[in-house]
């Protein structure tokens, strides 16, 4: 449980980290490797959430 958080915190900070160099460089590689980072984080979160509402609930 941990390491999911842990994973997660540094997966968003990786694609912060993406958006900061495509403002910085403004190529737009970053951009497309920010937004798909951004994007299966946000899908493993809800995942991972919709498991311990699952759990709650049952």
């Amino acid at each position: 449980m941990l390491v999911f958080r842990w994973a997660l915190l540094l997966l968003l900070l990786v694609a912060g980290v993406c958006f900061a160099f495509y403002a910085g460089t403004g190529q737009l590689k970053y951009r497309r490797v920010g937004w798909i980072i951004l994007k299966w984080t946000l899908l493993a979160a809800l995942g991972f959430f919709a498991v311990l509402i699952a759990e709650r609930v049952g």
